[in-house]
This record gives structure tokens, sequence and C-alpha cells, in this order.
């Protein structure tokens, strides 16, 4: 019942948030922050408890619509795990941040909020392929209305622009589960959404590729790859600090999420031939984003388009680990970067959000241009600002470097081609990394701005991500021990734990082989 328990807090307090909201205009910041620390703290518990069990941790499995073959299954294994605490603790982050920021519809905007949060969370745990699309789809209205009431000036386009992606991404993604589900039917006689059952469910090579891309698209939009992602720089660039916070520390996760948990172990065949495309536009994503963010004036956008850069790697990882030998240390190397690069970017890029929702609340403006001589004004939000940019361009030391690093590794045994194009893209991130500090916090306060520096409340947000990037760069050893059990092969086989010695060379991918 503890899966239940940590949807059901959510959703109630949701709920009760417009109520409250009559009492004290505060109350409502209140009980959402309480009942994210719930939440984080119950999953914090099981991490601690068993932070390296293989297999589903718990699970809860009641009979839904039985006539359809439905079923309200949940399960928690270490992937899962690990990007609930990092749901949970984002969550918080963004009422944290948003707690001056937003002064009409404070009820409401919780409600949506913590809606938003139980969708994500729900398709972190979901187990029956109509239970994660009913879950996928709850995020969409939430996010929608997040963007279209609490965001900036042109927040209804950004908004439409963001439905439209996501909900027909999204309708392709339900004929595919479709298809599966009655591909399954026509092969088995029985009816069900069942994610173990499905996995076996035997398909046609050409079947087994269409399937995999109405999946693919559901999830390449959302997370977001080169070409599909360009509602990701209006709708972060538009919605409020909490929006931004979770729409790039968690939203584009379920993304990476679905490319782990459904696309590789449903169609192993199928990302095979599909992976020399994928490989190819996760590379260009890399240099693109990186290329686009120093071409940018406006903080929030700059930010966005480090995603796409970042988001890049975590495509790339997936691929390089799916095409490698099975078994080999270098898919367990990419994915252990994989996964470490979704906790990482979701600290980093969240703090960024953060910091460029401070500034703007205190400045009116996003314009990096007009931010000159801040550190002078505010050391202690420069400091952060500092830290933060060297995590996103990968500083050793912190989590993203390792990240990237594992990423690199893996892919260099899979395609040395890409590997240096995305390292390209490594010496790219620096370029905006600098333009972002030198702009807005160095040079003469030629405005003459004299304002307030970090306050508890928003260091309480912040000094957290700084110690957890910290931590990642220096020992992620506990983060690789959780996720790996949750990693199969393509073929379904468990792969084994990296050697402490570099592995002998072996048969290279087909695309761009080393010779």
């Amino acid at each position: 019942m503890l899966l239940l328990w940590l949807l059901v807090i959510l959703a109630a307090a949701g709920a009760l948030a417009p109520l409250v909201h009559r009492w004290h205009a505060n109350a409502p910041r209140w009980l959402a922050l309480f009942a994210l620390a719930a939440d984080f703290g119950l999953v914090l518990q099981l991490w601690l408890r068993a932070p390296r069990l293989a297999g589903w941790r718990m699970q809860l499995d009641w009979t839904w619509i039985p006539a359809f073959g439905i079923r309200f299954h949940l399960g928690l294994d270490g992937l899962s795990l690990l990007l609930l605490l990092l749901t949970f603790f984002l969550g918080m982050v963004a009422v944290l941040a948003s707690w001056r920021d937003i002064q009409r519809g404070v009820g409401f905007f919780h409600l949506n909020l913590l809606w938003l949060l139980t969708g994500i969370a729900g398709v972190f745990l979901a187990l029956d392929l109509f239970l994660f699309y009913f879950a996928w789809e709850l995020m969409l209205v939430p996010m929608f209305l997040l963007i279209a009431i609490w965001g900036h000036e042109r927040r209804r386009y950004a908004a439409i622009k963001f439905f439209l992606f996501t909900q027909l991404s999204g309708l392709l993604m339900l004929i595919a589960i479709l298809a599966l589900y009655l591909y399954h039917y026509a092969a088995t006689g029985v009816l069900t959404f069942e994610y173990a059952q499905l996995m076996a469910t035997p398909l046609a090579p050409s079947a087994s590729l269409w399937i995999m891309l109405g999946f693919f698209a559901a999830f390449m939009v959302k997370l977001p790859m080169f070409p599909f992602h360009t509602w990701l720089p209006d709708a972060h660039t538009e919605a409020s600090t909490a929006g931004s916070v979770i729409l790039a520390g968690l939203m584009l996760k379920t993304g990476a999420y679905g490319l782990l948990r459904f696309v590789l172990p449903l169609f192993p065949s199928a990302v095979r031939s599909f992976a020399p495309w994928a490989l190819v536009l996760a590379a260009i994503g890399i240099l693109y984003g990186a290329l686009l963010a120093y071409a940018q004036t406006d903080l929030k956008r700059l930010v966005a388009y480090t995603s796409v850069s970042h988001m890049g790697f975590v495509l790339l990882g997936i691929f390089a680990a799916a095409v490698a030998p099975p078994g080999s240390a270098a898919a367990q190397w990419a994915l252990d970067g994989v996964v470490l690069e979704i906790l990482c970017h979701g600290f980093s890029t969240g703090a960024l959000f953060v910091l460029a929702g401070i500034l703007q609340e205190r400045m009116h403006t996003r314009e990096m241009g007009r931010m000159n001589g801040l550190w002078a004004v505010m050391p202690r939000l420069g400091g952060a600002g500092l830290f933060f940019a060297l995590a996103a361009i990968g500083l050793p030391g912190l989590g993203n470097f390792v990240a990237e690093f594992l990423i690199l590794l893996g892919t260099f045994h899979v395609s040395v081609g890409l590997a240096v194009a995305a390292s390209i893209g490594i010496l790219a991130s620096t370029f905006y990394g600098v333009e972002l500090v030198q702009r807005a916090f160095h040079g003469p306060n030629r405005h003459g701005w004299q304002l307030p520096d970090l306050s508890r409340r928003e260091a309480l947000a912040l000094v957290p991500m700084m110690a957890a990037l910290l931590w990642l760069g220096l020992y992620p050893q506990p983060i690789f021990n959780t996720a790996f059990p949750a990693f199969t092969s393509p073929s379904g086989a468990a792969l084994p734990e990296p050697p402490r010695s570099l592995p002998q060379p072996h048969t290279r991918y087909s695309l761009f082989p080393i010779p």
C-alpha cells in the first residue's frame, strides 16, 4: 500500500490546497511542502533500508477493468526509486522557489503543481501500459495550466505549442500500445496491458519497428530530441519558475524513463535497427543545443537550450548501450552514465532556473545584457550561479562530469566518431557557461543595481542541490548500486557489473566503426 500512498498523499494535498487557501494565503504552500516532504521521507527510508536489492522491491496489483485486462499495477525498483527521490525533492524546490513568485490563485496553482507531480510519480511506478498512458496524459493538463495561467508575456502561445506537441505524440503512443495489446491477444488469446506479459509478445520485424516508433515519438518529444525540441525553449521561457523547474528537472526525464523502461526491453531488435538514426540525432542535438545556448541573450532561453544538449547525452547513452555487445562493460558504463546524467541535470538545470527566476523577480528582466556587475551586489547569488554553470558544463568533481564521461566511454566502444562529436559538444558547453557567468554577474554595474542577495528560503532550495552535485561527482557508486539491478540488456539478460579494468577490444558497431 505504500506505493498507493505516495500517489494519494500528493493528490489529496492538491485537492485540499484551494480549500485551505481560504484560511491563510500561505496554507497551500505549507500543505504542498509537507506532502512532498512526507513522500520524500518514505522513499528515502526505503532506499536507506535496502540500497541494493534485485528485482521489484514492492508491487501493488489490483484488478481495475477486467473485461479489457486492465490492472492497477504499480511497481518499484532501483530505477523508479531514484526518479521518485528526484521527483519529490524537486517538487519541494519548486514550492520554495514559487513562495513569493505566485501571488494570485495560490490554491489552484498548488493543486495543479501537486497533480502534475502525481502524474509524474505515476509514470515512474506504472507496470500496466494503460495505467502508464493514463499517468502520462495526467501530466499534460496541469502543466498546460501552469504555463498558460502563471507564465510570462507569451504564455498562451507557449502553452498551446506544448500541448499540441505532447498530445499528438501521446496519441501515437496510444496507438502503439493498442497495437501491441492486439498483437499479444492474437498470439496468446489473453487481453492484457501488463508490462511483463507484453514483453514476451512475438512480433514480426516490420510490426516491431512501427510499434516501437509510436512509443519513440512520444518519448522523443518529451525528452526532447532534435528536431522535436522546438516547443521546449518557448515553454521554459514563458513558464513560471516552478513550472520551469518541474519541466526541466522531471518532465523531460519521463521521456528518458520511457526509453529505458519500455522501448529497450519491448523492442530489442527494432531498437538495434533504428539505432544509427537515433545516435546521429543525439550527436546533432548535443552540438545544436550547445551552440544555440551560446547565441541566446535571454537567460531562461539559454538554460532551456542547454537541456536540449544534455538530453542528447541521455539519448546517446541509451542507444549506445542498446547496440553494444550484450553483457559488455561498455553497455553498463553508458547506462550508469545515463542515470547519473538524469539526476545531475535535474539538479543543475533546475537550480539554474531557480536562479533565473530570482533574478527576474528582483530585476523584472531576463536579458543578460542588463545584468552586468551583479556579483558585487549579490555575491552569494553570483557564487551559486558560478557553481551551477560549472556543473552544467561538466567540471570535474561534479556529477555532470562523471555522467558525461561514462556516456562517452560507453559510446567510444560503439562509435569513435560519435564519441568525438559529443566531446566537441562538451567543449561548446564551456562557451555558454562562461557567457552566462560573464554577462550576468561580472563587469561593471552599469545600471546601478542595488538588490537583495539570496534569502534563507532561496538558499534552502539551492544548497542541497549543490551538495547533491558534489556528492554525485565524488562518490556516485550508491547510485550505480541502486540502478544496476533494474537494467537488462535488449535480449533480457542482466548486464554484469563493469570490471575494474578496461575491457579487451571487441567488435564495434557498424556506425562509424573503429578500424
